[in-house]
């Protein structure tokens, strides 16, 4: 059962107070009510996850001092304002100052309820961006660009001089190759940082959903839509939005992304009101775009409005002088989050890092470095090579089954659907071999 969503609400009529501290608790909300302003700076702090609500006319520290403090204490938290009519001039000019609404006495009780409901989703996905920027800081200094290889270096070249253009961006690269973190860093490098950074993963999302998630919905836009929800497009507005695998997006909704890139607008499910957006768009994906026997029934014209300029990540068995360096960074790491030693190298693991094709490139180097710290399955011995090795015919096609696996489940993050249909074989025979093998596929697993 979802928790109900916070709302402060302050004022020194106790029976106004009362009136609608019951109007709110009735439309699902959770109030916590104060008498005066002062009462209510001694609790409030800058992560409270609702809005406030509050009157102008209030002794000793009136409501328009009241918003001035809370937004020195956080300038993202909503504030409405309750007014009479002779205080409507100075609500309009606390709402260009940065309150959030105003609402002229006496109001409709569902006037008050919308206008909480709409500043309550602002205060969500204010507080939601911000875990998200602090992660994607944190991955800035974990997972920066590592390599000294000349392609990274020309790579690094590259995003520092685009990065702070508005220009759109397509990132080419496999699998765990690092897309995300080339958005992250676009992003983090230019002046758009102070904007919010959406992602979106268009092949993780059914056809009936993915627009509904880019471009919002009002209410009762179709079955199920209660409330209205502010699209990914929308709240990139101001930043960048990052849109992974989108050589999976449904035809309907490329010609939708075709006009937001053309117009830089959009228009939410169940309604006809257009509203402009400011935002970079950078996409990636997987397979080369450019190919039209590749790239299938992805509209040309969306490739090409996308495709101003492209950034190819290396593949790692491309770059293998960075394969060393990589793996100490994620042992380091690795050590510090479990708090292990970092292992010496054994000549099995040095072998493995030399030899090993890293068809999951970074993403697959970085959890093989954990296996190793923690001396799982995996890790510090890891599987010899078919290849280099003798034995009988049959030891050496269980040996090459064995990596086979290993590689489609690191290729996959663990996840047993994709590796399956990666390998092509029944669920049943793919555990069976697990077991057979040995195999932990919880070693695979993703850790983001």
């Amino acid at each position: 059962m979802d928790m109900a969503i916070p709302v402060a609400l302050i004022d020194d009529d106790g029976d106004l107070r009362r009136a609608t501290t019951q109007t709110l608790e009735l439309a699902g909300f959770a109030v916590f009510a104060y008498d005066g302003a002062k009462a209510a700076l001694d609790e409030l702090a800058a992560d409270f996850a609702g809005p406030v609500v509050t009157d102008i006319r209030m002794p000793e520290i009136d409501g328009l001092q009241l918003f001035t403090m809370l937004k020195d204490m956080d300038a993202d938290l909503p504030v409405i304002l309750m007014t009479g009519h002779g205080d409507i001039p100075m609500a309009v000019q606390a709402i260009q100052d940065g309150a959030y609404d105003f609402i002229a006495k006496p109001f409709p009780a569902d006037r008050l309820v919308q206008s909480v409901r709409r500043a309550s989703e602002k205060r969500r996905l204010v507080l939601e961006n911000r875990m998200l920027r602090k992660a994607a800081d944190e991955a800035q200094e974990t997972l920066p660009l590592i390599g000294q290889t000349p392609v990274m270096d020309n790579l690094r070249k590259i995003l520092r001089h685009i990065a702070d253009t508005d220009v759109d961006v397509l990132v080419a690269g496999e699998t765990g190759s690092g897309k995300e973190v080339v958005a992250q860093i676009l992003h983090q490098w230019s002046h758009r940082r102070k904007g919010n950074f959406v992602a979106l993963n268009c092949g993780a999302l059914p056809e009936t959903v993915i627009e509904s998630e880019l471009f919002g919905h009002e209410a009762g836009a179709f079955t199920g839509a209660q409330k209205r929800r502010m699209g990914r497009i929308e709240h990139a507005s101001g930043g960048t939005l990052f849109l992974d695998e989108i050589e999976s997006m449904p035809v309907a909704t490329q010609v939708k992304m075709l006009r937001v890139l053309e117009m830089r607008e959009i228009t939410p499910l169940g309604t006809n009101e257009v509203r402009p957006v400011d935002l970079r768009v950078v996409a990636a994906a997987k397979i080369d775009l450019g190919d039209p026997e590749v790239r299938g029934d992805f509209r040309e014209d969306l490739y090409y409005r996308l495709n101003v300029v492209t950034i190819s990540i290396p593949p790692l068995r491309e770059r293998r002088d960075d394969i060393p360096l990589l793996f100490s960074h994620f042992a380091a790491r690795a050590a510090q989050r479990f708090r292990r030693e970092v292992p010496q190298l054994s000549e099995a693991v040095r072998r493995h890092l030399a030899s090993h094709s890293w068809p999951g490139n970074v993403r697959e180097l970085s959890h093989y470095a954990e296996r190793v710290v923690l001396g799982v399955e995996g890790g510090g011995a890891p599987s010899p090579s078919p290849q280099s090795t003798g034995g009988t015919l049959p030891d050496r096609l269980e040996r090459y089954e064995a990596e086979i696996i290993r590689d489609a489940l690191a290729s996959n993050d663990g996840d047993v659907r994709r590796t399956i249909e990666a390998l092509g074989i029944p669920r049943k025979t793919f555990y069976d071999k697990l077991q057979r093998h040995g195999i932990n596929r919880g070693g695979y697993a993703s850790r983001k």
